[in-house]
C-alpha cells in the first residue's frame, strides 16, 4: 500500500495562499466582463442610479433589442467576421512562409534578410506614407487595405522562425533522402509538426483584426463596410444617428444609453471569449517557444 506524502504546514500554507490569489486574479479579470453582462440586461433607471454590482435589477433585454434592430450593427458583424478569417488566413500564411527560410542555416543571406525584416519592427513610414501607399496601390474602401498593411507582424514571424529552428535537423535530411524539396518538406512535415505555433498565430492574428479599428477608420469611407469595432467607436461617442434613432424609438435616450454600450461590447468580445477555450492548450505552448531547447 502507498502511504500519502505528507504535507507540512508550511507547504499547506502556500498551497492555499496560492489558490486565494489565483481565485483573487479570476475574479478581477472575469469580473469586468460579467458587469458588461448584468448592465447590459438590467433596468435602465437602476444602471443609472449605480445600483448594479452583483446581480442584474429588472431583467430587460431592450438594449440588445435596440442594438441588434440597427441596420448596420449585423452587416459590420458580419465584415468584422470575414476580415477577421481572410485577415487570419493570409497572415498565417505568409508569416509561416516568411519565418521558414529565415529559421534554415543553408538559406544565403538569411542574417541580411532577418536585419531588414527586424528594422521594420522599430521604425515605421508612418500613417500617411502608409495612406498614400493604400491609395495609389488603389486599395482604399475595401478588404485589402485592411489585411494587407499589417499582415505580418515581426514579432510574431520571429516567434515562427524560433520554433522552426527548434525541429531535428535529422528530419529534414531524412526527408530529403527521401525526395522531398524544399515545398515538400514544409507542407508536410513542418507545417503538421508546427500545430502549437500555428493555432498561437491563429489567436494573435484574430484577435488583432477582431479589434482593429483604426486602419478601417482611415482606409474605409463606406458604411456599409464598417468592421464591428467601428460601429462600437460610434455608440461609444454618441456619434451614430441610426443606433440614436432606434433608441429614441424603444426608450428614452439618457436612460438606455449605459445599456445599449455595454450590449455592443459584450457582443463584439463574445466570439473571442468563445474560441479561447478550444486553442489555449496551443497557447501555453505557443509562447513557451525558444524557453527550452532540446
Amino acid at each position: 500500500m502507498v502511504k500519502k506524502k505528507k504535507i507540512s504546514a508550511g507547504d499547506r500554507t502556500f498551497h492555499i495562499a496560492v489558490l486565494v490569489i489565483v481565485f483573487l486574479m479570476c475574479v478581477i479579470t472575469l469580473y469586468p466582463i460579467y458587469y458588461m453582462l448584468i448592465v447590459s440586461i438590467s433596468d435602465g433607471n437602476a444602471v443609472l442610479r449605480g445600483d448594479i454590482t452583483i446581480l442584474p435589477k429588472g431583467i430587460n433585454f431592450g438594449a440588445y433589442k435596440a442594438v441588434l434592430s440597427n441596420e448596420y450593427v449585423p452587416k459590420a458583424y458580419l465584415n468584422t467576421l470575414i476580415y477577421t478569417v481572410a485577415g487570419t488566413l493570409v497572415s498565417v500564411g505568409m508569416t509561416a512562409l516568411c519565418a521558414y527560410p529565415l529559421s534554415r542555416k543553408e538559406f544565403y543571406g538569411r542574417g541580411i534578410f532577418t536585419g531588414i525584416v527586424v528594422f521594420t519592427m522599430f521604425f515605421d513610414a508612418g500613417i500617411i506614407s502608409n495612406y498614400m501607399v493604400v491609395q495609389s496601390a488603389g486599395l482604399m474602401n475595401s478588404i485589402w487595405a485592411i489585411i494587407l498593411p499589417g499582415a505580418i507582424n515581426v514579432w510574431y514571424m520571429i516567434i515562427m522562425r524560433t520554433f522552426f529552428s527548434d525541429i531535428p535537423e535529422e528530419l529534414f535530411e531524412s526527408a530529403r533522402l527521401d525526395g522531398a524539396n524544399d515545398l515538400t518538406i514544409f507542407v508536410k512535415m513542418v507545417l503538421p509538426l508546427s500545430k502549437a505555433v500555428l493555432a498561437t498565430m491563429v489567436l494573435f492574428y484574430a484577435v488583432g483584426f477582431w479589434n482593429q479599428w483604426l486602419q478601417p477608420l482611415i482606409y474605409l469611407n463606406d458604411r456599409s463596410r464598417f468592421p464591428m469595432q467601428l460601429i462600437l467607436r460610434n455608440i461609444v461617442l454618441g456619434t451614430d444617428a441610426a443606433l440614436s434613432k432606434s433608441m429614441s424609438a424603444s426608450a428614452d435616450m439618457a436612460t438606455m444609453s449605459l445599456n445599449i454600450k455595454y450590449a455592443v461590447i459584450f457582443i463584439t468580445i463574445l466570439p473571442i471569449l468563445m474560441v479561447y477555450p478550444f486553442v489555449q492548450k496551443y497557447f501555453v505552448k505557443g509562447v513557451m517557444v525558444g524557453s527550452v531547447k532540446g
